[in-house]
């Protein structure tokens, strides 16, 4: 049956590109969106057929995880968990996820508001490069915007949406998303259209993002399951990883801070960060959005390849400020345990609720409640980021801006991702750690050996 599937859709690629080139009053926009709603007709038979064979599942706002406060701008809309920002992508690029089966009947959402919510949310990390997901499994007739919609939505994300906008993933692309980009394919430019990149199964998201942070639906699990099942003509290969190899004695990323500290005579402050913030001390404090821009991921991986063989790294030989400061984040990322631990998750995300003139004495005593180490390594990376913020007048790099960036690099949950939700909380922590630096560490009991004389 997937076989089928793909010929099929190859077949209508095919059919499309000749009619487009002939100029056949059959790629008309008006017979396109015609075939269109044909094809979606075909996705709503496979979706009822499918959740037949799921039986009842919660509602899509359920499946989304986090939940939403009542007092958000767009809570009509974020409630239904159609849009999640999780952190970061293997290229340190901010990752945002749309899930179509989230989307509630088209009378229950009001498709403008989407937009807004939409523009909303994207507004506070357009500055820097960004990656979409969009899983369009549950895309129905009952739920789907108009095309006229879409219109609209393309011409509103003008360029600074789209700028550094890097790869949008779309999974499970069906005949109905081909057609639609054969209708757009006129009003699309060729450089934004590199951009898009089909994804068929769920596995080949795994090159390119950290897959255990997903927010996947379970709904999409269970479709990308019949699909792969269908693929092999049998049940479905086990998604579960294989047991991890011990670590190098040299290994510097994926393992603890205690790990490290062990097998480097005691360091206070891991390799990968003294060198990173080294050198951007150094050459990379006044560099315009520092912290925002990606990196060639193969030479991200061939640094940490260096690192945990415990070869030496030059950042200087490739002149880049953007070089380190990707492996600084990405070396907190791959963490097994975040720099701030598991235990404040909960305490962080109630500072919302903590009176303004109440915060940094609560982020005080947050981070003094910290296991010594990870109090030192922290004081250690905000102090620097509070250097960085104070040339943010060249380098665009405020407290708030770095808050976006480094917010869920230091904090997460012990199971799942961080919710849309949860991140303004993680934020505006990460602000007032980087803001009032010396406010929220200035406990003489709380430090190790020489750790104040790093600055």
């Amino acid at each position: 049956m997937c076989r089928e599937k793909r010929e099929e859709m190859e077949e209508l690629d095919a059919t499309l590109r000749s009619e487009n080139g002939c100029g056949d009053a059959m790629s008309s926009a008006a017979d396109l969106e015609q075939l269109a709603e044909i094809e979606l007709q075909k996705d709503d038979e496979q979706y009822e057929e499918e959740r037949s064979g799921f039986g009842k599942r919660p509602a899509a706002a359920a499946q989304s995880g986090g939940c939403v406060d009542a007092s958000h701008p767009y809570y009509d809309v974020a409630r239904h968990g159609i849009l999640q920002v999780i952190g970061d992508d293997n290229y340190g690029r901010k990752l945002i996820v749309f899930s179509s089966c989230c989307m509630p009947p088209s009378h229950q959402l009001n498709h403008q508001r989407l937009l807004e919510y939409l523009k909303y949310t994207l507004d506070q990390y357009v500055e820097m490069d960004y990656t979409v997901v969009y899983f369009h499994y549950g895309l129905r007739s009952s739920n789907k915007p108009s095309l006229r919609w879409l219109r609209t939505a393309y011409t509103e994300f003008d360029r600074k949406y789209k700028k550094n906008l890097k790869t949008l993933y779309v999974v499970h692309p069906t005949n109905f998303i081909r057609i639609v980009w054969n209708i757009f394919k006129p009003f699309i430019s060729h450089k934004f259209g590199r951009k898009l990149t089909y994804v068929n199964f769920l596995a080949e998201l795994r090159d390119h993002l950290n897959y255990q942070q997903l927010v996947i639906p379970p709904d999409v699990l269970r479709h990308d399951e019949r699909l792969r099942a269908a693929q092999k003509g049998g049940p479905p290969p086990s998604v579960k990883t294989p047991p991890p190899r011990p670590p190098l004695p040299t290994q510097q990323f994926g393992v603890s801070l205690r790990y490290i500290r062990e097998k480097n005579n005691q360091a206070v402050i891991p390799p990968v960060m003294s060198q990173t913030v080294s050198y951007l001390k150094e050459h990379g404090i006044k560099t315009e959005g520092i912290f925002r821009r990606s990196v060639r991921v193969q030479l991200i991986k061939d640094i940490q390849k260096l690192y945990n063989l415990g070869k030496p790294v030059s950042f200087q030989q490739h002149g880049d400020a953007h070089v380190p400061a990707v492996i600084l984040k990405t070396f907190l990322r791959e963490l097994p345990e975040p720099l701030l631990t598991f235990a404040p998750y909960q305490q962080v995300l109630d500072i919302d609720g903590v009176k303004s003139s109440l915060r940094v004495a609560t982020c005080r005593r947050i981070v003094e409640s910290l296991p010594e180490h990870n109090y030192a390594v922290l004081k250690y990376l905000v102090s620097f980021l509070h250097l960085v913020s104070l040339e943010s007048i060249v380098n665009k790099m405020s407290p708030s801006n770095l808050a976006c960036v480094f917010g869920v690099n230091l904090l997460w949950p012990p199971h799942g991702s961080v919710s849309l939700s949860a991140l303004a909380p993680i934020n505006i922590f990460t602000e007032i750690l980087i803001e009032h630096c010396n406010a929220v560490f200035c406990q003489p009991g709380k430090r190790l050996e020489n750790t104040d004389m790093m600055f």
